[in-house]
């Protein structure tokens, strides 16, 4: 019995002493001491060399790796192991960012290998901070160029997710050295809040997905990486909400080209010079424009800035989007394939737009009113839903009273709606066919004849050589 007691004694003061030593390694911090200790002893077998990222090069030019490497260490999860760390507030509510102080160091690992990174900071006059990234030999040519890369990749697709989309609007080129002015895009609209065929929108967002990474393929073509959409039909359709969600969408900023303050041909090429990749560069009412005689740019400035020479050198990366109320008079040589990819109709609302706005705009997604909403639209009445959301606001306290009120104002049609007086403009006489009829004459693409749909609520598409003709059924209200 003793000699069965003595192991068990034994392995119990083993097991105990080992429990010690743990919470004396992690309790105490001595395991933080002992690895660097280890690690101290393990660089003795290696020679390493070292690779400095300097703030600023010869020139003292800003140095845009130093920025990229900022970014990416911020986001590792080893940075929090850093002896010294600064906090600060991130540009989002309740968002913290970390930075490595001064000359501490911070680890990361790539394909199984340790690197390290040196804060190095002197303090001379000229405050010179230096990034050095310590590697072993053994290790550079396997890693060094496929980590860097790495970097470049990790730190871009954190600026585009934290990247603050801005609105820019043009002025007078002869007030400024610099023709843009730029304010916050807080615009709330997305593809989940426009009103629109879910199958539509699916496409559309596989469109803008798919030329996001298409970079490559335009490039082998000879092409500018750009898209360019047409967005046509009545005011109040949702043109600019849906501009507002494509660049919600993607993360670009946008450029909103206002064309009379352009001077002449040469003032719209150099606003095209001073825009930036990842944008979407939007020009409202051209047909209005176009129609304008008095218009300081050319038709044929417009058609080079859409299409040209500059176009295929300034515009990779860019969202081109045009607006008309109707492209039927437009010259044909405007829309023709190349300087248009897209074209998206935008008519005036029908049920299954309304519904969408009614569960936007009340919560409500199901109501006794409805039957008798779809049998005016049925009728052929209809609004824009613009002028539904006008009258969904002004009642949102009362679904039933708001509903009754676009049920007054269907049975007017869109004429005379009391206090709101909310009428349309149609920029000719067969805008309303458009809205009954979903194969309406699409401009230059269509005169060959397009059988009419008895159902405006189906999708249509159209291909016509490079051009894609959807028919959008109703968007919110711009």
């Amino acid at each position: 019995m003793k000699i069965l007691y003595a192991p068990i004694l034994l392995l119990f003061v083993i097991l105990s002493l080992l429990f010690l030593l743990r919470v004396l390694l992690f309790k105490t911090g001595l395991i933080y001491i002992t690895k660097k200790w280890w690690r101290s002893i393990e660089d003795c077998f290696h020679v390493y060399q070292f690779f400095k990222v300097p703030e600023f090069n010869e020139n003292m030019q800003t140095n845009h790796l130093y920025r990229k490497v900022s970014i990416y260490l911020s986001s590792i999860a080893s940075i929090e192991d850093s002896d010294f760390i600064n906090l600060f507030t991130g540009k989002k509510t309740h968002d913290i960012v970390l930075h490595l102080d001064p000359n501490q160091v911070v680890d990361d690992y790539f394909i199984g290998t340790r690197v390290s990174w040196i804060n190095e900071e002197k303090n001379d006059t000229n405050r010179c901070r230096t990034f050095v990234l310590k590697i072993r030999r053994a290790d550079k040519r396997k890693i060094l160029r496929p980590y860097l890369q790495h970097i470049h990749i990790t730190s871009d697709e954190l600026e585009q997710k934290k990247k603050d989309v801005k609105l820019y609007i043009n002025i007078d080129s002869h007030e400024q050295s610099r023709q843009w002015r730029s304010v916050p895009f807080k615009h709330p609209s997305t593809f989940d809040t426009i009103a629109m065929e879910s199958d539509l929108k699916n496409k559309l967002k596989s469109d803008l997905e798919s030329f996001l990474k298409a970079k490559h393929y335009y490039h082998r073509l000879g092409r500018a990486w750009k898209r360019s959409y047409l967005l046509y039909g009545p005011s109040g359709t949702g043109k600019s909400s849906f501009v507002a969600a494509i660049a919600n969408f993607l993360g670009y900023d946008v450029y909103d080209i206002d064309l009379s303050r352009v001077l002449d041909d040469s003032d719209m090429k150099m606003l095209l010079l001073q825009t930036t990749s990842k944008s979407v560069i939007l020009i409202e009412d051209l047909d209005r424009f176009l129609m304008d005689k008095s218009a300081k740019v050319s038709l044929s400035g417009i058609l080079n800035f859409m299409d040209g020479v500059l176009n295929a050198c300034c515009a990779d990366e860019r969202i081109m989007v045009y607006t008309m109320n109707c492209k039927e008079h437009v010259d044909p040589a405007v829309l023709r394939p190349g300087r248009i990819d897209v074209h998206i109709h935008f008519p005036l609302c029908d049920f299954s737009a309304f519904k969408t706005l009614a569960n936007n705009y009340l919560g409500v997604k199901d109501h006794k009113l409805f039957p008798q909403v779809e049998e005016f639209f049925q009728t052929g009445a209809s609004l824009s839903p613009a002028e539904i959301g006008e009258l969904m606001i002004a009642n949102r306290n009362s679904p039933s009273r708001a509903l009754k009120s676009v049920i007054t104002a269907l049975q007017t049609d869109g004429d005379g709606r009391g206090s709101l007086n909310i009428r349309r403009q149609w920029t000719d006489n067969s805008s309303r066919k458009s809205t009954e009829d979903s194969g309406e004459q699409s401009g230059f693409f269509s005169k060959e004849g397009v059988n009419a749909m008895k159902d405006i609520r189906k999708l249509k598409f159209h291909s016509h050589g490079a051009v894609r003709c959807f028919t959008l059924i109703s968007g919110n209200g711009a």
